[in-house]
């Protein structure tokens, strides 16, 4: 609705994980750098947490970007499932036939990753929002690194979640898993200045050219209401352009703001 008014090409601040929009703090560069690494050095075991709406996804996003046609890849989005239906899962993302029966799924994976590794590819497994993954099922995806050849790892398994996740893999029945974590990253919030460079990143990205602007009240704002987390500087920021179209203001202040908050936690009055 705001964006032929501020002269967007495009809305600055969906909360879908466009690695287009991915604004390298510290952080999410260390993230990224730990992902690549843990991948191409094949560790087996990578894991990255972080609160909801840090931008692990998009991060997820990045590198699955970064990685050239000799990796093959197969992303999970919805962790709630069996473990037949996991392998299953992970047997459509890789383009193979998903057997009902999970012998049979074995089977055709290991096949499928012995014969990538005749050509020189690495296959990578992603697993987002990890956490929601039941006990026996991260036992399952454990006994996944198994396999294996005498020189390397078949299968290099990427954990994304949140800190619960971390929680999760403490329990005594998942030590086995936790020891074969050897890369490990946990993604914080954005500094002030962090969040101020990202909400510039995202308004250039989209398309602005000097306008919108947000004073110096207004971005202290946001950033008591977002504590720095990716998804709430851009659900309050879309708001907030939304209030300044219905007032017709290119310079957004405290009072959008605070109008944004309250609308987006339904307060009335």
């Amino acid at each position: 609705m705001y964006h032929d008014f501020y002269g967007f090409r495009e809305p600055p601040f969906n909360i879908t994980p466009d690695p287009r929009f991915l604004y390298f703090s510290d952080r999410h560069r260390e993230a990224f750098n730990h992902l690549l690494f843990g991948i191409r050095e094949r560790k087996g075991f990578i894991q990255v947490t972080g609160e909801v709406g840090a931008g692990k996804t998009t991060v997820c996003r990045a590198v699955l970007e970064e990685l050239g046609p000799e990796v093959r890849t197969a992303l999970i989005l919805n962790p709630c499932l069996s473990a037949t239906q996991l392998l299953r899962s992970i047997l459509t993302e890789l383009g193979l036939p998903a057997p009902a029966d999970k012998v049979d799924c074995l089977q055709v994976l290991n096949q499928f990753l012995l014969d990538e590794l005749v050509h020189g590819h690495d296959v990578v497994l992603f697993i987002d929002e990890a956490q929601d993954l039941d006990f026996d099922v991260l036992e399952e995806v454990r006994l996944l690194s198994n396999l294996e050849t005498d020189q390397r790892k078949l299968l290099q398994i990427v954990l994304l979640g949140q800190p619960e996740l971390r929680e999760k893999l403490d329990a005594t029945r998942l030590r086995q898993l936790r020891q074969r974590i050897t890369v490990r990253y946990h993604l914080g919030p954005l500094s002030r200045a962090e969040m101020e460079h990202y909400i510039e990143h995202r308004l250039h990205v989209a398309g602005a050219n000097g306008a919108p602007e947000f004073n110096r009240w207004a971005l202290g704002a946001i950033y008591r209401y977002s504590r720095g987390i990716p998804r709430l500087v851009n659900a309050v920021c879309d708001k907030t352009l939304l209030c300044g179209y219905v007032t017709g203001d290119d310079l957004l202040t405290w009072g959008h703001v605070r109008r944004a908050i309250r609308e987006l936690e339904g307060w009335s009055g």
